[in-house]
């Protein structure tokens, strides 16, 4: 296990900057996940701790020690990668023990064999053993790309977007093993995705980078229910919160551009200021005799709920609603909010006015 710092870590290709000044601290022993979509700089921060790449300014540490100097070997950490990173002649044995094989690790026959059936017997992978990886499925594989790091007893484990290629059921059932790999092994997992729901189900801390700075950090509770700014707001969540421009009068928040009103309960917004309100889809709630009329615009049956995208002047707003409601496209109905679920933004910096 390992504890890792970044500290005003700066990479630049030519005039392109990947990473701003990035602070950032994974403590022992916790899975935390770096979020972010195509190009915020996720996968150069993973290569840089690795020791794949090196920073134009600023330190690495692991367990308190500056590792510029230190080879991707000397700093004992396992990549996976969403390219599986296998030998196809060899069998699922032979991948895993080739890591093993190298001079550097000293293991004899009976050691290296120890680790591969361990590692098989955690990944549920043993019966596929003496299997050519060109046989297997795309999850089996990324199993035993997993199975390739378990055997070295790293003291970090780098993931870069593993689950991305697989589908739907494949990947859930892959981020409960992996969950579960972390409580078993007790290593520090890095962990970067852009898909916020592996952010949300895996992470003990989720770190959301945007154009190679580091936005917010914090469980995916906080996260999700305190983001920081409209930025976090959007990128956590499915479907994400709503924005809405208006202005805050006398607890109500009026909303802009044939609009309505609605109250609000939150703090840190003074009577008259502009701002941007958010409000979860959940938090909508439809029943007859609420304040607002809107339209059904569009209806996503997910079977244990329903997301609604209605329309009330020139605004969409979409709202969570159980599968039961009966609802219909182009149907009339009528809404409200929460109100001490509201939260204030202020409408140029785009800062939670609440924090």
């Amino acid at each position: 296990m390992a504890n890792i710092q970044l500290k005003g870590v700066t990479k630049e290709y030519g005039v392109n900057k990947a990473l701003r000044g990035l602070d950032l601290e994974i403590a022992d022993g916790e899975f935390f996940v770096l979020l972010g979509q195509t190009g915020a700089g996720k996968t150069t921060t993973l290569r840089i701790i690795a020791g794949l790449e090196k920073p134009t300014d600023g330190q690495v540490l692991i367990d308190g020690e500056d590792v510029a100097d230190w080879n991707a070997a000397e700093r004992d950490v396992a990549l996976v990668l969403q390219q599986y990173s296998l030998y196809p002649r060899l069998t699922v044995r032979g991948n895993l023990e080739f890591p093993l094989k190298s001079r550097i690790r000293k293991l004899d026959s009976a050691q290296i064999a120890e680790r591969v059936d361990k590692a098989a017997a955690t990944l549920q992978i043993t019966p596929l053993l003496d299997r050519k990886v060109e046989r297997l499925s795309g999850g089996e594989m990324q199993r035993v790309s997993i199975g390739r790091a378990i055997v070295r007893e790293p003291r970090v484990f780098l993931m870069d977007e593993p689950l991305s290629a697989l589908d739907a059921k494949l990947r859930e059932a892959l981020r409960v093993e992996l969950k579960k790999l972390h409580n078993d092994l007790g290593a520090t997992f890095l962990f970067v995705t852009h898909d916020q729901v592996e952010a949300m189900s895996m992470g003990d801390k989720i770190g959301v980078l945007n154009r190679g700075k580091l936005v917010q950090v914090g469980t995916p509770s906080q996260v999700y229910s305190a983001p920081l700014n409209t930025f976090v707001a959007r990128a956590v969540g499915t479907p994400p919160m709503n924005l809405l421009k208006g202005t805050l009068s006398g607890g109500q928040a009026v909303i802009d551009a044939n609009g309505f009103e609605l109250p609000v309960n939150g703090q840190g917004g003074q009577d008259g200021q502009r701002m941007t309100f958010g409000i979860r889809p959940e938090d909508i709630r439809l029943e007859s005799g609420a304040p607002v009329e809107a339209r059904i615009f569009d209806i996503e049956d997910h079977g244990v709920v329903k997301i609604l995208n209605i329309e009330v002047g020139e605004h969409r707003i979409h709202a969570t609603v159980p599968a039961r409601m009966p609802v219909a496209l182009d149907e009339t109905i009528r809404f409200g909010w929460k109100g001490d679920k509201v939260l204030m933004f202020d409408p140029e910096t785009g800062h939670n006015l609440s924090i």
